[in-house]
């Protein structure tokens, strides 16, 4: 208590529980005042007191190399490198090459990807073909196995100083080499030809890029810019891949607005031939007579803050109906032998809506299509025939420290009236999905021929989701006339370690309409349900980067009625499994 005729203290307030937040109106108390006496003290010289023979560095890598901080070894991958462009080219070493300015850089990149695959899977076989006389089975042993090695070298020679500054041109060309064993148990897998062995060796060399990409012009000061970029190169339409994932000729005008929360393409791609067997890009081919014209346009932060949402246009004109494709293993690809065996011309649109990002703590990524156009010739009635056809897809995850649980659906419509004038099926351009556990996924890595109904065609090819009965995702034509595909799954990420990650997945695929299938096998009827699919893996990076990554996955097919009743195998109605043994190398 204060004593009397004097005013009582101010109560104490406590600024608060945490450290650097206190309440709202409370002054805390000011420091003591600190005065210096520097006594003696030297001012600095003026500017004419420094020495004029010496210059100043011009850029900060000749500064670091000269306080001894870096030694430079060609072969190190992990610290400032010339020959994968931390720093710029010395010009005085390479008089040869046509440039001018101390920015110019060079960036090579060598890439080796081992794939060892055991697997099985339904494979027809006829009396005549059977690699076992006396077998009686319309299918028949269904293990195989393959190897394959492929080796990635790109070169890139860049104008451009900053990393934040878009370069102002860019030259790129990249070179991959494949070599490949297959071995499988029934003849006519691998050739046409009953005579050939049930084993192959190939090799090939593709062009996968070769692009200039020269910068117009930034229009902000934040670097916003207009790019276009020419030649073969790679180009993703969405974010997982669904409609257009490939490395394709063509011309593509890119940019950004507004401190890059908006992002633009239009393109237009000529499609290239692809090898059969290794999938690369075929330069010594003509091009296909199919293109593809493409818009879209990012926006951050839109429909809420934390989601980019992007929409896309695209158009794919094919007009390869008067010809015929044979691939390198003597099978036709296009028309595809189904129906009646007519080529076909078509243009499809496809309009669709994008997102990617967070919804408070759960990551989101969809994709929603809808296809339209027109098929010249359709195989089931030789007349032509409105497209119709709808995709969605979505994955929701949550992340609890080094754990990620995903839950994901997706589905894509099936033609429920074949002979009618309407192809309710959908199909994509080129798929390559990162996707419910991506080529993990047994469904997704491995191609289920269709036998009964149609010869050289595919249920689903590699490395794509979707039924479409195409005979080749590479070589083929789009199909709007399938049986449409419906997944349900979920899965879970565990990093370990900075090193180990384990993932999981669990998958249920449906077809979405079965009357393409019931009309071509000319069955009766065939159910929706295909089975689970069931996969795990394993990925070590030694040095926690991507120069060494070593894989290891498993995955097995359990097939329900839809998939039984179209096929069968000689040792019983057994589940199908698919080993992946992937090691990659770069630099």
């Amino acid at each position: 208590m204060a004593p009397p005729g004097q005013e009582p203290p101010p109560p104490e307030v406590d600024p608060g529980v945490l450290e650097g937040r206190r309440r709202p109106g409370y002054e805390a108390p000011l420091p003591d005042r600190l005065t210096q006496d520097n006594v003696g003290a030297v001012r600095a010289p003026p500017p004419e007191a420094f020495p004029t023979d010496q210059l100043p560095i011009p850029d900060r890598w000749r500064l670091i190399e000269s306080l001894g901080l870096v030694r430079e070894r060609w072969f190190d991958p992990y610290n400032q490198n010339t020959y994968k462009g931390d720093r710029p080219i010395d010009r005085t070493k390479v008089k040869w090459l046509p440039i001018k300015g101390d920015d110019w850089f060079f960036a090579a990149n060598l890439t080796s990807d081992t794939v060892l695959e055991p697997r099985t899977f339904p494979i027809p076989v006829g009396v005549q073909t059977t690699a076992r006389p006396g077998s009686l089975d319309i299918f028949g042993k269904d293990a195989s196995f393959v190897f394959s090695q492929t080796f990635i070298a790109g070169a890139a020679l860049i104008k451009g100083n900053t990393a934040f500054k878009p370069p102002e041109i860019e030259y790129r060309v990249t070179l991959a080499f494949n070599y490949s064993y297959v071995d499988v148990p029934e003849r006519r897998v691998l050739f046409v030809q009953p005579s050939k062995p049930t084993h192959r060796h190939d090799h090939f060399l593709g062009v996968q890029e070769a692009f200039v990409d020269y910068h117009l012009r930034n229009t902000s000061d934040r670097y916003d810019f207009d790019s276009i970029r020419v030649g073969i190169q790679p180009f993703q339409a969405d974010f997982r891949g669904f409609l257009f994932n490939d490395q394709q000729l063509g011309i593509r005008l890119f940019g950004n607005r507004d401190n890059n929360r908006f992002q633009y393409n239009l393109a237009a791609f000529w499609r290239l031939e692809k090898d059969t067997n290794s999938g690369l890009n075929s330069v010594v081919q003509r091009p296909r007579d199919d293109f593809v014209f493409l818009a879209n346009l990012y926006r951050q932060d839109f429909l809420i803050p934390s989601l980019t949402s992007q929409v896309t246009l695209v158009w794919n004109r094919n007009r390869e109906g008067d010809q015929i494709a044979i691939d390198d293993n003597g099978f036709p690809v296009r028309p595809a032998l189904l129906g009646t065996l007519h080529g076909r011309d078509y243009d499809v649109v496809y309009l669709g809506y994008n997102a990617d990002g967070r919804i408070g703590r759960i990551n989101l990524t969809a994709s929603a299509y809808y296809a339209f156009g027109r098929d010249r010739d359709s195989f089931f009635t030789g007349r032509p025939a409105n497209i119709r056809a709808g995709f969605a897809a979505a994955e929701l995850s949550y992340d609890r420290d080094w754990m990620r649980f995903r839950l994901s659906g997706l589905y894509a419509s099936g033609d429920g009236k074949p002979y009618d004038d309407t192809e309710s099926g959908f199909d994509a351009v080129f798929e390559n999905p990162i996707f419910a556990g991506a080529d993990t996924s047994y469904w997704i890595r491995q191609s289920i021929p269709f036998a009964g109904g149609g010869r050289a065609v595919a249920v689903s090819g590699r490395n794509g989701i979707l039924n479409s009965l195409r005979s080749s995702k590479e070589q083929g034509q789009s199909n709007f006339n399938n049986p449409g595909t419906m997944l349900l799954g979920s899965g879970a990420d565990f990093d370990l370690t900075p090193q180990v990650r384990v993932s999981g997945n669990a998958n249920h695929l449906w077809f979405e309409n079965t009357a393409v299938l019931q009309a071509l096998r000319n069955e009766g009827s065939i159910p929706k349900s295909i089975g689970w699919d069931l996969s795990a893996a394993a990925i070590w990076r030694p040095k926690a980067t991507q120069n060494i990554v070593l894989r290891l996955s498993a995955a097995a097919l359990l097939p329900r009625s839809g998939f039984r009743d179209l096929f069968d195998n000689a040792n019983g109605r057994r589940n199908y499994y698919s080993v992946l043994a992937n090691v990659i190398l770069s630099y």
